[in-house]
């Protein structure tokens, strides 16, 4: 079969298609899945680029869609031809996180080998089923992106009909929330640097939309356009360089979801304002199965789908990272087999 593995210690050069052992037939509580397509984000390019570490010959991609092809003993939840969409954490089912969560050590495309692959062989516990009607390349994005905006907005903020939510850029997290939260009649603030991008987030239905070239301390824009209040939810993605604005954009009592590390890893914390407005300060990555399957059934009630800016062959990842790495998407970018 064909695979997309990464030569030690990475860059996007390094990236080199081989023809790999097939994985065979599933073992007890195990599926056979035909991957289709998988979706990029950030922790993918980190890994691809060689900022994270990972094994010579690594399988990319934290995120697969496909078909089960077979079903190993014991396996109830999932039949042969059922659709289906991998788990960013394949040992966090339910409940809180723990210990082995956060330090990537099973996760496909950095721990373990990923889904870059035309086919995969996994517990099926691995999996959740993909929303129906869905595409391969839709389905794909739920993994990471769909997941984490959904556990910030939803599972950890508790957002409410009439809330209001800021955003920060157009990525596939930012694009997803946006959905989520108008699906769930929030008022929604974005931010990005380019006003085609804007104008592409008003069609979705995003209330207020902040340049921030234009309005480098655009946290003043947000309060300025609440009556200086602020908003309730923020999803933060990008990390030291945004944050203190983030935390003046949000109201007293209100919630950062804390997801991402776009600008750097350190940096500081205006401590102060965070206690004067008793605002909750959380980070996050993506999510559990549980919440997975719950994000999957809201998709289906509401009838979203994604934003899908461009497809490549996975023949092509490095061109779709490269692409990812300009910053010129709006939405996710997909590889499909």
């Amino acid at each position: 079969m064909k695979t997309i593995n990464l030569r030690a210690p990475g860059g996007l050069d390094a990236l080199e298609v081989r023809e790999s052992p097939d994985p065979g037939q599933p073992g007890p509580g195990q599926i056979r899945v035909a991957i289709h397509a998988t979706s990029l984000n950030y922790h993918d390019l980190l890994v691809a680029n060689g900022s994270i570490p990972t094994e010579d010959g690594r399988l990319l991609m934290s995120d697969g869609a496909g078909v089960v092809e077979a079903v190993g003993e014991g396996v109830a939840e999932f039949e042969v031809g059922d659709h289906v969409v991998s788990g960013f954490f394949p040992q966090w089912q339910d409940g809180q996180a723990f210990d082995g969560v956060g330090n990537f050590r099973e996760t496909p495309g950095d721990g373990i080998d990923g889904f870059a692959a035309e086919y995969s062989v996994r517990a099926a516990t691995n999996f959740t089923r993909a929303p129906s009607g869905w595409s391969h390349a839709e389905a794909a994005t739920i993994t990471t992106a769909g997941l984490t905006a959904w556990r910030a907005l939803i599972t950890e903020g508790s957002l409410k009909a009439g809330q209001s939510v800021l955003l920060l850029g157009t990525g596939g997290v930012s694009i997803a929330a946006l959905q989520i939260a108008k699906a769930m009649g929030a008022k929604v603030f974005i931010t990005s640097s380019s006003d085609e991008k804007l104008e592409r987030a008003r069609a979705l239905g995003a209330d207020s939309t902040i340049n921030y070239r234009r309005y480098p301390d655009w946290a003043n824009q947000v309060l300025a356009q609440t009556q200086g209040r602020g908003v309730d939810h923020v999803v933060e993605v990008g990390g030291p360089g945004t944050l203190s604005q983030s935390i003046q954009a949000v109201c007293v009592g209100g919630h950062v979801a804390l997801i991402g590390v776009l600008t750097g890893r350190e940096g500081q914390v205006p401590t102060g304002l965070l206690m004067a407005k008793q605002a909750r300060l959380q980070g996050l990555v993506v999510g559990n199965r549980r919440q997975q399957q719950e994000y999957v059934a809201a998709l289906e009630q509401n009838e979203l789908r994604p934003v899908i800016y461009q497809s490549f062959r996975f023949e092509q990842l490095a061109d779709a990272f490269r692409l990812q790495e300009s910053g010129g998407h709006f939405g996710k970018i997909v590889a499909e087999w």
